[in-house]
């Protein structure tokens, strides 16, 4: 097998682990369970608690003491073993601080992926700009397989989700093992500042008002991702409680229409150059957040029957609205840095996104609807849940669009690759 061809595997299996469980956790959270909304918000922050340190800190290990593919490998092990280990516990407390161990095994190993490679490619004299975003596709068409498998072999709602992702866990690791070596190189942290050893120096960017109000925003935006991951499958699922719909393509096969968003996500990405080069950033951010908003006003709207075509618009615009701002987000940062700080500013960026966002997210989302969205049989009002989604998106969008100033130059993306 060719190198190219073992980094598209390993992409593929990466997110395959995260695509078992992540769109379809709430079945098994509250139909499987029937634990509250409130405690559910607490399962994704640990996501933003694990994306607050781990990648940084596995980062520095790798870079001084242990080759990456190693490090990547255990990770994975031991990810793979506290997903093995979830559908044992019976207590909602316990099955989240199982997920955080997971979470803190899992996250780190995106960076990491990233990192070995860029390596293997840099060392095989292939152009990693050219050669790195083709690789990198295989790992949503992983992440929707997995979707795919977990809906058709009826584990949506069943504890075989963490079954199937710590089986591909263990065969991740025991694969990462046989990868070309990447050994620590000690670049840039022999010496230097411990500020800038953690990659705390690109705080400074705060100092910014530009920088500062596009992190914030960054922030409110990365709450939002969080709120169809984790409720999205769960929606469609309790249209069976209606007896129209209860056996509809829909109620089925809801890990697939979701599935819809990731497939979209994949074809929006080409879109960003032109997006971002005729309109800026501030343009194609905002055409995010009105994305967000028509994500969850369709959400509302929808049904399997006469208004199936909304629920299919919502998971194509979906697309549109995570590249838009994670992708684009991620160019901004690498045009406004200087490059001694450029890593640590991605690094913020997705701290301020994957992990703040995924935290404020999650927990009042959950507080929220748990208050003032759930009946007191413990349905929820999903219409009313969309629509305050999609106006507090809307509120976001407003106050981005006076507050933050950024004069377009269209010769800015052109820069990024020199």
């Amino acid at each position: 097998m060719g190198i190219k061809n073992r980094l598209v595997l390993m992409n593929f299996l990466q997110f395959f682990i995260w695509g078992a469980w992540l769109i379809t956790i709430a079945n098994y959270w509250f139909g499987n369970k029937g634990w509250s909304p409130q405690e559910f918000g607490a399962v994704f922050s640990t996501l933003g608690i694990s994306s607050l340190f781990m990648p940084t800190l596995t980062g520095i290990i790798a870079d001084r003491w242990i080759n990456a593919e190693k490090l990547y490998g255990i990770l994975h092990l031991l990810g793979g073993l506290a997903l093995l280990y979830l559908p044992q516990v019976d207590n909602p407390t316990m099955f989240i601080s199982i997920i955080l161990v997971a979470m803190i095994c899992y996250m780190p190993t995106i960076a990491l992926m990233n990192s070995i490679s860029y390596t293997i490619l840099k060392n095989n004299s292939y152009d990693v700009i050219k050669v790195f975003p083709p690789i990198r596709v295989w790992g949503t068409i992983g992440f929707i397989a997995a979707m795919w498998i977990t809906n058709l072999t009826g584990s949506k709602a069943s504890a075989n989700q963490f079954y199937i992702a710590a089986v591909v866990s263990f065969i991740l690791a025991a694969y990462s093992f046989t990868m070309p070596q990447c050994k620590p190189q000690n670049k840039g942290l022999k010496g230097a500042p411990l500020v800038e050893t953690l990659g705390l120096n690109a705080f400074k960017l705060f100092k910014n008002y530009k920088m500062a109000l596009f992190f914030i925003f960054s922030m409110f935006l990365g709450a939002a991702l969080q709120l169809t991951n984790m409720y999205g499958d769960r929606f469609l699922s309790e249209f069976e409680k209606v007896p129209e719909y209860a056996d509809s393509f829909v109620v089925k096969y809801s890990t697939i229409i979701m599935s819809i968003s990731q497939i979209s996500e994949t074809l929006f990405i080409l879109a960003i150059p032109f997006f971002l080069k005729k309109f800026g950033i501030k343009q194609v951010m905002l055409i995010s957040m009105i994305a967000w908003v028509l994500r969850f006003a369709l959400f509302a709207y929808g049904d399997p029957s006469g208004g199936l075509w909304m629920i299919i618009l919502s998971c194509i615009i979906y697309g549109m609205a995570f590249d838009f701002f994670n992708i684009s987000g991620s160019l901004f940062v690498e045009t406004q840095c200087d490059s001694n700080i450029r890593s640590s500013a991605q690094g913020l960026f997705m701290m301020m996104t994957n992990g703040f966002g995924a935290i404020f997210g999650s927990w009042v989302s959950g507080i929220i609807i748990g208050k003032f969205f759930t009946t007191n049989q413990g349905d929820f009002i999903w219409m009313d849940i969309w629509n305050t989604f999609a106006i507090y998106s809307l509120v976001i969008a407003i106050f981005f669009a006076i507050l933050f100033k950024h004069k377009h130059n269209p010769d800015a993306i052109g820069q990024i690759n020199h």
